[in-house]
């Protein structure tokens, strides 16, 4: 039996003609980039045009791309790298970070850790639907507020936070008041193939990008960092200087290739995949509500606010391990939410904090949908989900 997967938020198949570009740079022209012979010089040419071409898809410059392991180190850097290079400076403030309260672990995780030298940090609070409250935010900001990180689309439940809005009251405050910070940074890993994710369109100063959200290899990653504030940012990762010494260790040419290749791929599809996945997502509910009449929804299905890819159920008084289980049994693989924290017993902080109860975050799984997706995969998987004895 072929298993379904309708896991894609949590990592995705690797495309084909990624694979394709990777094995080149395996098997070929596996040199390091800081070698000065022929094959050293094939390995910079590598780097060069990928960082050039993701620079292109996301509105950026060749040096505002900066190559990491992936969206966790990325925004450590983000944050830890702020932080870190404004107490250096500024030893005696207490600087303020804002973040959202459903933001990935690895920015509250991180945002927890700078409290214990120093940070403050602020919790935006969201809806029901998880839309941070701009008033909020707004009451929020002052001249103590050195970095806003709020993630552009959220993995669980697939809300599309006004970036744009928010950036825009970030830089009225900054005329305002005559001052650099605070600086503006979005963890895009869910968003890239569906969304806009030009930076200058967005007007932020900081982007996380994953390449295994979008049919690249795993481990490997970005982080845009606008040109203009680089030297506010102190390197986690020390050594021979690359990544315009913001990062350091040997380039892994082969996986920011196939990431290049990703994003290029991911870029070009963007409007058509949008709505065909749309399309199937909203199929599958609406027939999956016909089999189990009681189930709830976790979020909005609008078009223009929530990813088209994801869908978070509530199954009353059903736990949500026990179902992964028997979904999985039955050869359908579903998560409870982030991937991250999956083999954890806590529920969801991200329904925690839409205003749902304990109750309902464990008795809810998130289906999320992608590329390889295809209209009878949905069929057979209803048509399993109607035997299953949920």
């Amino acid at each position: 039996m072929k298993n379904i997967y309708f896991d894609y938020a949590a990592t995705t198949p690797i495309d084909p003609t990624v694979l394709k570009e990777m094995n080149f740079y395996f098997t070929k022209e596996f040199g390091n980039a800081g070698s000065l012979h022929f094959f050293g010089q094939k390995a910079i040419t590598a780097l060069d045009l990928s960082r050039e071409k993701i620079a292109k898809f996301i509105g950026a410059d060749f040096k505002e791309i900066i190559f990491t392991s992936g969206a966790t180190e990325s925004n450590n850097l983000a944050l830890r790298g702020i932080f870190l290079k404004f107490k250096k400076i500024n030893p005696e403030i207490t600087p303020k970070i804002i973040i959202s309260s459903i933001e990935h672990e690895s920015i509250l995780e991180t945002a927890r850790y700078l409290e214990n030298y120093g940070a403050k940090v602020i919790y935006l609070k969201v809806n029901k639907y998880g839309f941070i409250d701009l008033k909020q935010f707004k009451k929020e900001l002052d001249k103590s507020t050195i970095l806003v990180s709020i993630m552009y689309a959220n993995n669980e439940i697939g809300t599309i936070e006004p970036i744009k809005e928010i950036s825009q009251i970030i830089l009225n405050f900054k005329k305002e008041h005559n001052l650099n910070y605070p600086f503006f940074h979005t963890d895009a890993s869910q968003a890239f193939q569906f969304l806009d994710c030009n930076v200058l369109n967005l007007g932020i100063d900081l982007m996380t990008l994953s390449s295994h959200k979008i049919y690249g290899p795993k481990g490997i990653g970005a982080l845009y960092i606008k040109k203009e504030i680089q030297n506010y940012i102190e390197p986690q990762i020390t050594g021979g200087g690359q990544e315009f010494n913001l990062r350091s260790g040997t380039e892994n040419i082969a996986s920011i290739a196939g990431f290049s290749k990703a994003i290029e791929l991911a870029f070009n599809l963007r409007q058509k995949e949008f709505k065909r996945i749309y399309d199937l997502r909203n199929y599958f509910w609406k027939k999956i509500k016909l089999i189990l009449k009681d189930i709830k929804l976790n979020q909005e299905l609008n078009f223009k606010n929530t990813l088209p890819n994801i869908l978070n159920i509530y199954f009353p008084g059903k736990n949500s391990s026990e179902l992964i289980t028997k979904f999985d049994l039955a050869g359908i693989a579903v998560s409870s939410g982030s991937a991250c924290k999956a083999r954890s017993p806590e529920p969801s902080h991200v329904l925690l904090s839409c205003g749902y109860s304990k109750d309902r975050a464990v008795q809810s799984l998130r289906f999320s949908f992608g590329k390889f997706t295809k209209k009878q995969d949905i069929d057979k998987a209803l048509s399993l989900i109607k035997i299953i004895k949920l």
